[in-house]
């Protein structure tokens, strides 16, 4: 039996008025924003530098699955750790829960806890002076995994 991993980064979000939608719903194109808010937070946490200008990375896919809504008047928290590392790309899988109100009384779509979005991203590792993709560098790639606590090639995952 697999066991899946935790959330190696976790943020809490306040989501904003402009984030919602004319039925006071944290509108289905927001998640894309979270999720890079998330990698943002991956990032920083990972690096020794915390210049995200430096990213050797391009988000190249994006899946979504919507489970629960959220309103303007509850926390997020953001989870997201790497699922694997292939050649020259690796994807990350998130996972967005409610935190609860952010004041008594707030607005919000459902209980605390519950799941509001699943999703995988696949990112590219990319030399932005050459317009190309690269292999994953090998300093990435070690400290991905030892930040992770795991084994993440792609090829010897189940």
């Amino acid at each position: 039996m697999t066991t899946t991993p935790p959330y190696t980064v976790t943020h809490r979000l306040h989501p904003r008025f402009r984030d919602t939608d004319a039925m006071g719903h944290i509108n289905n194109a927001i998640y894309i924003t979270y999720l890079e808010v998330a990698r943002q937070e991956y990032w920083r946490a990972l690096a020794a530098s915390p210049d995200y200008r430096r990213v050797p990375f391009i988000l190249a896919h994006v899946t979504v699955d919507f489970r629960s809504e959220a309103l303007v008047g509850e926390a997020l928290d953001l989870g997201i750790r790497c699922g694997w590392i292939g050649n020259k790309s690796f994807g990350f899988d998130y996972r967005i829960v409610s935190a609860g109100p952010i004041a008594p009384g707030a607005p919000v779509g459902g209980e605390s806890g519950r799941t509001i979005v699943e999703a995988t991203s696949v990112q590219v590792c990319y030399d932005y002076d050459a317009k190309r993709s690269l292999a994953v560098p090998a300093d990435l790639r070690r400290r991905m995994e030892v930040f992770e606590g795991r084994t993440l090639d792609r090829e010897s995952l189940p």
